[in-house]
């Protein structure tokens, strides 16, 4: 029998978790030869989740786990792990596993059988749509689906820390009250849910946070030089010519994609950017992800004026836009991103701290200031 969750948030966010894989997996039935999930039930996501949190406070021979659960039946899965003997769904089967399982891309396969729940093996490979549930640290867990054509980061689509619930708004990403933010948002280079094949924001986002040295990146206009008056010259570490293999990469045809390791050459490329980011100063690319700088230092332009203050925004559901001075928002990173921005309207300027916050931002014309926004939770 399926015991009674006692994580309150689990059994609070379990309904719109349900609605939100069933929606998207009727529609990811439509396209061919797609290999999509089976969409869990509400009480099925409530107990994984229940489960996955009380695993994730305990500690086994002084480590916390670091797990990923996937709800699939071994047969939707290439090449399973299967035990010779399912385990049921609890803490302490979890807290065992966890060792064997903490490599990246390892998920252990859950799915009802009767009344209850088992652990049936190992599998590298989900179905598009299927529920991962990953435990990030003790009391932050995080659940995410595969994208329809499989490249890229997971999609998230929850974030559960403590008593804390974060349901990600993939169609406003939290500011349908706000016309003039939803115009400034179209300005971010965001992470799109199911229109791109794949998002190069993300992957570097990814890269600059796995460093866990914090970063700025300021992404400028391709064939414009105006935003050399806010930084100070000469550049340390310029890059002659500009490094432009993402953009010619991502400008191959479907054919020429298909005579190459493609996608491994594209995230080889997009971690040489993110590596450069671990560097002190700013970390400079075009829109088109060409590197033209690193180690950099922005400052306020000659004719520009101290930026005073900021709105930030987060794409959450039921989310608030927020006034703030730039130093609320952050560390000098941010106040120098801020800056940027406010100099270089036509810029972008992306930060990642050392605690794994991330921030886009970039110039709202109808607010006539920055506009700050929040999307770690769209990373974890």
């Amino acid at each position: 029998m399926l015991s009674e969750p006692t994580y309150l948030p689990a059994r609070i966010v379990a309904p719109e978790i349900e609605a939100h894989f069933k929606k998207h997996q009727s529609e990811a039935q439509n396209i061919p030869d797609s290999n999509v999930a089976t969409a869990p039930d509400e009480h099925i996501i409530e107990v994984v989740i229940d489960t996955a949190f009380w695993a994730s406070m305990r500690r086994e021979e002084g480590r916390s786990p670091n797990i990923s659960l996937a709800l699939l039946q071994p047969s939707q899965s290439d090449k399973p792990l299967i035990f010779g003997e399912k385990l049921r769904l609890t803490t302490q089967n979890l807290i065992k596993l966890a060792p064997a399982v903490e490599q990246p891309g390892i998920h252990l396969g859950v799915w009802p059988d009767g009344d209850d729940l088992f652990i049936w093996g190992t599998t590298h490979s989900v179905p598009a749509i299927c529920f991962v549930l990953e435990v990030i640290e003790p009391g932050l867990l995080v659940i995410k689906h595969r994208r329809v054509d499989g490249f890229g980061k997971f999609v998230n689509v929850a974030v559960l820390q403590g008593d804390q619930i974060k349901v990600l708004d993939e169609a406003t990403m939290g500011v349908a009250d706000c016309q003039q933010l939803l115009k400034s948002l179209a300005n971010m280079p965001l992470p799109s849910y199911m229109g791109e094949s794949f998002n190069v924001l993300v992957q570097l986002a990814t890269s600059m946070r796995q460093h866990k040295r914090g970063g700025l990146v300021l992404m400028v206009p391709a064939g414009t030089s105006k935003w050399k008056e806010s930084i100070v010259q000469p550049i340390k570490y310029p890059v002659i010519p500009a490094y432009g293999s993402i953009d010619e990469l991502m400008a191959l045809t479907e054919q020429e994609r298909k005579k190459l390791e493609w996608q491994e050459s594209l995230l080889e490329a997009i971690d040489l950017i993110g590596g450069f980011t671990a560097v002190d100063g700013a970390t400079i690319i075009t829109d088109k992800y060409d590197l033209l700088a690193f180690g950099a230092k922005a400052a306020r332009s000659e004719t520009s004026m101290p930026v005073g203050q900021i709105i930030m925004t987060e794409p959450v559901a039921d989310g608030k836009a927020v006034r703030m001075h730039p130093a609320q928002s952050g560390g000098s990173r941010h106040l120098a991103a801020a800056q940027f921005v406010s100099d270089q309207h036509d810029a972008v300027a992306l930060v990642a701290s050392q605690d794994g916050q991330f921030t886009v931002f970039a110039w709202s014309v109808e607010l006539n200031m920055v506009h700050a926004h929040r999307i770690d939770v769209l990373l974890l």
